[in-house]
């Protein structure tokens, strides 16, 4: 007879779980662009004239590797590369100000561990393709930026967008470089 009891309270539990979940609503707003999300496709897109996509990808491959990342995945078939770039985050000031607080924290007699930004992690996603029906051939490339800074213990502190302007524009001549110089080798 417990047995029954027990199932009976599990069964409506769930059911009542299930009823919560479907009362859960996205907001209304949640899929709508920013404003901003248009100029920002635009600094992160360019289309190149008479360039294959696997000669994008190569090129596109190559200035990331000269400019310090590592090729993380690679999907030719996709147009898709994926790279990342570890550096420090460290700030001296912030350092002696974790440590400050920690020793005002142990005062307090409430001691705490110090937290610092320690590394950063920059992850950039390029996606090329082919434009269709450019007479010679044509590609677009997209490439996106994103920052990751983990603290001394390794906890996440902070993702955000790369936005700046002009990181975007010296992929982007770098890579129009890249292009050229590849095309005028034999």
């Amino acid at each position: 007879m417990d047995t029954a009891k027990t199932l009976a309270r599990v069964a409506i539990v769930a059911w009542l779980a299930l009823v919560s979940a479907c009362a859960m609503q996205v907001p209304r707003d949640a899929l709508l662009l920013s404003p901003q999300a248009a100029e920002q496709r635009e600094r992160q897109t360019r289309k190149f004239d008479g360039v294959a996509e696997k000669q994008m990808l190569a090129a596109s491959a190559a200035v990331l590797q000269d400019l310090g990342f590592t090729i993380d995945e690679g999907e030719t078939a996709l147009g898709l590369i994926v790279a990342s770039k570890e550096r420090s985050a460290i700030n001296k000031a912030d350092v002696a100000g974790a440590y400050l607080l920690t020793a005002l924290s142990i005062l307090a007699l409430t001691p705490q561990e110090p937290q610092y930004a320690k590394r950063q992690l920059v992850r950039v996603a390029l996606v090329t393709s082919p434009v269709a029906g450019a007479q010679g051939g044509a590609t677009t490339a997209r490439v996106t930026m994103q920052r990751l800074v983990y603290d001394n213990h390794d906890r996440i502190l902070l993702v955000e967008r790369v936005d700046d302007a002009d990181l975007y524009r010296e992929f982007f001549d770098r890579l129009s470089q890249s292009l050229y110089l590849e095309a005028q080798t034999p």
